[in-house]
């Protein structure tokens, strides 16, 4: 498996840049060849085989890998004393150096040679996957941070490997976001296979991370431990024995100082981050995987229009409106959720909030769905791994809460769906599962439209303004030219909404309204309101390791998918 040979052409200065293209006419082309295929007629099919084999054998390896790390994982789960869990912490270790040696190649060697990034994909790594992988980042380094301030202070009963293991972890994270950050749009031209091999083991064990995050419940276990063992020495009964993987006395305890409860509180309050920066590079890195080779045509010009307030009134009021009592629910809730046992009505109102917005959501959903088809926009049918990886994301994300859903809703109905709380519950799962659908269906009809020229205000207009602001900056302004200029601002703002039809202000309220909608349901969660699991009645019904296990798959693929549907919900609203 060998990629082919750099052109013989002497390389120019600009190619050695990351130019975002170069002209078809100058750009030297990368042909892919493969030991398979060297017979075939043309160029042209050989360089498709090639690639085709690259991308089968760079699957086969992360199958591999995920089958070995998800056999090591079920083997510690299933008999803990054969494999342990720092026999699965090596692995991953193991896994991470080789990472960390090809990411440090591909920016030390591949990336710098001549003619490797002729092509830049526009639509990958927009700054909000990007930010996201930054924040997200920095939350999973101060996450080890924590795991290795509690496994120092319990050094006498922990083993070194929960020291190192964190260690190892914070410099994979770190070298992986600058990665992500700066080469996150490369089509890569040289070295194809071995690129795409890094690419598909670097995802494997991103996967395999996030499996371990998952299922992996034992400091989580510690603290439940204590904590019932400190209720039952107030009520005066005798100590019980709490199973734990770990399979550690009681003696290995947190002793009761302030900097561990801060170790404590800290590791269960930023856990999902961590699974939620493992999905959001495995997303960006299939991007890359899938861009390796990829020659974009400069023929066809990108349309790129700039996010613009201009038209929506009704959209940005409810959302806020949604936002700020949101806000306020979460507060309360978190105040409540804070003490030693949440209160019975915090649950009620957390609960009535999404059975409030969540028909909202749906009904602008079929609306703007209903619209998309009365429009007649083209649908865009141009080859887009990045649109493509979106709509498998929201697809693929949404069964998280949707499968969370129905674990609840077989409970609920098993135990008492008549009680108040349980029929909250209830609604809310059944408005949930309906809400994801609908949007999802909304969000991947607008992104395959065909963006429409912004037409308000005209570049005449434009052109007035920008000559007008120009000559306002040049001289001081009075509070009366202040004062014409809102009202000028004003009536230039109504004059648009006035011009757009209503289909575009339609779509443009709607997907408003849903950005903010989706940005306050995806604070609540990620920021510590998890009621699925601290109301008590999942968590009994099917056993606490399970219904870990449960929350800890589908939580962050819920809070993934909602943050990954602000996105999609810019677009459409973009190109509306």
């Amino acid at each position: 498996m060998s990629s082919s040979k750099v052109s013989r052409q002497k390389p120019c200065h600009h190619c050695k840049s990351r130019s975002a293209a170069a002209p078809s006419g100058t750009s030297t082309i990368h042909y892919e060849k493969f030991w398979l295929y060297r017979h075939c007629s043309s160029v042209q099919q050989r360089d498709k085989q090639a690639q085709k084999a690259g991308q089968l054998f760079s699957g086969l390896l992360a199958m591999n890998v995920v089958f070995l790390g998800s056999a090591f994982l079920s083997s510690m789960i299933f008999n803990h004393v054969a494999i342990t869990l720092a026999d699965v912490w090596i692995l991953l270790s193991i896994l991470k150096v080789l990472c960390l040696c090809w990411i440090t190649y591909y920016l030390l060697g591949t990336s710098r040679q001549p003619h490797a990034v002729l092509y830049r994909d526009s639509h990958a790594g927009p700054v909000w996957i990007r930010g996201s992988v930054l924040l997200f980042g920095s939350f999973s380094i101060l996450l080890n941070v924590f795991q290795i301030g509690y496994s120092t202070i319990l050094i006498q009963c922990k083993s070194r490997v929960e020291i190192v293991f964190p260690s190892i972890e914070i410099v994979f994270i770190c070298t992986q976001a600058f990665f992500l950050w700066h080469h996150s749009k490369d089509c890569i031209q040289v070295q194809h296979n071995f690129t795409r091999c890094g690419l598909m083991l670097t995802i494997a064990t991103n996967l395999l991370l996030w499996l371990l995050a998952v299922t992996n419940d034992t400091i989580h276990m510690e603290i439940e431990s204590q904590l019932r063992e400190v209720e039952q020495r107030f009520a005066g009964k005798a100590l019980l024995p709490q199973p734990c993987w770990c399979n550690e006395t009681t003696s290995c305890t947190c002793p009761n100082t302030t900097i561990c409860k801060v170790f404590q509180k800290g590791y269960i309050l930023i856990y999902p981050f961590n699974t939620e920066y493992c999905l959001v590079c495995c997303s960006v890195l299939y991007v890359m995987w899938k861009n390796v080779g990829r020659r974009i045509s400069h023929h066809v010009p990108h349309v790129k229009p700039q996010f613009k307030l201009q038209g929506v009134v009704f959209g940005p009021l409810l959302g806020t409106t949604a936002v700020i009592i949101g806000i306020c629910v979460f507060m309360m809730y978190q105040i409540q959720a804070t003490g030693s046992a949440p209160n019975r009505q915090v649950f009620v109102m957390y609960y009535s909030y999404y059975i409030v917005l969540l028909p909202l959501m749906s009904v602008a959903a079929v609306v703007g769905t209903i619209i998309h088809a009365l429009e007649k926009k083209e649908l865009d049918t141009l080859k887009n791994p990045t649109r493509s990886l979106d709509a498998i994301l929201l697809m693929g994300a949404a069964l998280g809460q949707i499968g969370m859903s129905y674990f609840s809703i077989v409970a609920i109905v098993a135990t008492d769906p008549r009680d108040l709380l349980n029929s909250l519950i209830l609604s809310y799962s059944v408005l949930l599962i309906f809400q994801n659908i609908t949007q999802n269906v909304f969000i991947i009809d607008g992104l395959h439209r065909q963006p429409l020229e912004h037409r308000f205000p005209g570049k005449e207009e434009e052109m007035r303004e920008e000559q007008n602001n120009e000559a306002y900056d040049q001289r001081r302004v009075s509070m009366l030219e202040l004062g014409q200029e809102i009202r000028k601002a004003s009536l230039s703002y109504i004059h648009s909404y006035s011009h757009l039809s209503w289909k575009r202000r339609a779509l443009r309220e709607i997907s408003f309204f849903l950005v903010l909608c989706n940005i306050i349901l995806w604070i609540m969660p990620t920021f510590g309101a998890h009621p699925v699991f601290e109301n008590g009645l999942e968590k009994s019904f099917y056993g606490y390791s399970t219904w870990f296990a449960i929350v800890n798959f589908g939580l962050p693929l819920g809070v993934f998918y909602r943050m990954h549907s602000v996105g999609g919900l810019l677009e459409v609203y973009i190109t509306a």
